[in-house]
């Protein structure tokens, strides 16, 4: 799948939308993907993250390995809880 059709495609957990993909994250030196920014709606960073707006924030990409994530006609669904994703999250640089 090329990232252009991942961009804005909705990012859900738990059978909810908390956000859509915005970008990735790339280690040029290991030559790999290591976190999506995800773009918070404001209801979901107030729940998550508990933002007072829509935020933007790194997900680790162990969190789709370790979730059994999966693309789907809906968007990326994360199989972990909304709980669980919090340790999966950095502020972006």
């Amino acid at each position: 799948m090329k990232f252009s059709e991942l961009r804005d495609r909705d990012v859900l957990v738990e059978d909810e939308k908390i956000g859509e993909i915005a970008d990735l994250y790339f280690d040029v030196q290991k030559w790999k993907v290591t976190h999506l920014e995800i773009r918070f709606t404001k209801e979901a960073a107030h729940e998550i993250l508990g933002a007072k707006m829509s935020i933007r924030n790194k997900l680790d990409i162990l969190a789709l390995k370790e979730g059994n994530a999966c693309c789907t006609f809906r968007g990326l669904e994360i199989k972990v809880s909304k709980t669980q994703l919090h340790g999966y999250l950095r502020p972006p640089e």
